[in-house]
């Protein structure tokens, strides 16, 4: 409902005609009430001028009727619930016109925050990346130049489930770190994938190369 001091336009459920001009205007037909509670057609009741805002946009009504001088809140009955209910918002176009220019302002302003945000996220993954990448070169500091990176941004790629996104990753977790590089060496440094590509189970897969992982792994870890 509107507030008490709202002026009040109703969408009529029946039949209505203009109490002043006499007009018939049909079901449907946006009235306002006299006093004595007589129907008046929107002319009658100088709110001809004003322009129909539907519900739905909270800050665009709620800046339309700030810079309205003349304002009128719609309302229907609803047979079902058994109320009148607000349907939109009667205001001055010229106060429309210049909360829609305040709106769309607004969503600038929210856009080059989603900018900025998105930056910042781009910012502290490739720190991360770095980071993990730095934590890979510190426990296997012979592997090949440039390798850690790799490793890592492969790791860490956004969405991809990779045990780089986990949260102990995120962490520097050792163990993160150690999965990482043993699932690059098995793919990058033996026959892994060949085996796979004869239709080799993973496990039977991983149990042909995993001598040659352990003999990777040792390597650039200096115990070799």
């Amino acid at each position: 409902m509107a507030k008490t001091d709202d002026m009040v336009v109703f969408i009529t459920s029946g039949e209505a005609a203009c109490s002043e001009c006499g007009e018939e205007l049909g079901r449907h037909a946006w009235i306002m009430l006299t006093e004595e509670k007589n129907a008046l057609c929107l002319t009658c009741a100088d709110l001809e001028h004003l322009v129909y805002l539907p519900s739905g946009d909270t800050a665009l009504t709620r800046r339309s009727r700030k810079h309205s001088t003349l304002a009128a809140v719609v309302l229907k009955w609803s047979r079902a619930r058994k109320r009148y209910e607000r349907q939109g918002l009667l205001v001055e176009e010229a106060a429309l016109e210049q909360a829609e220019q305040e709106c769309l302002a607004d969503t600038d302003a929210r856009a080059r925050q989603r900018e900025r945000a998105a930056e910042r996220r781009v910012e502290q993954d490739t720190q991360f990346v770095a980071a993990f990448a730095e934590k890979v070169r510190e426990l296997f500091p012979h592997c090949p130049p440039g390798r850690e990176s790799l490793i890592a941004e492969h790791a860490c790629l956004k969405y991809s489930g990779r045990v780089g996104r986990s949260a102990a990753a995120k962490e520097l977790n050792e163990q993160a770190v150690w999965l990482a590089v043993t699932a690059h060496v098995r793919h990058n440094e033996t026959a892994y994938d060949k085996w796979l590509a004869k239709g080799f189970a993973r496990g039977l897969a991983r149990a042909e190369v995993e001598d040659d992982v352990r003999q990777v792994l040792r390597r650039w870890r200096g115990r070799e």
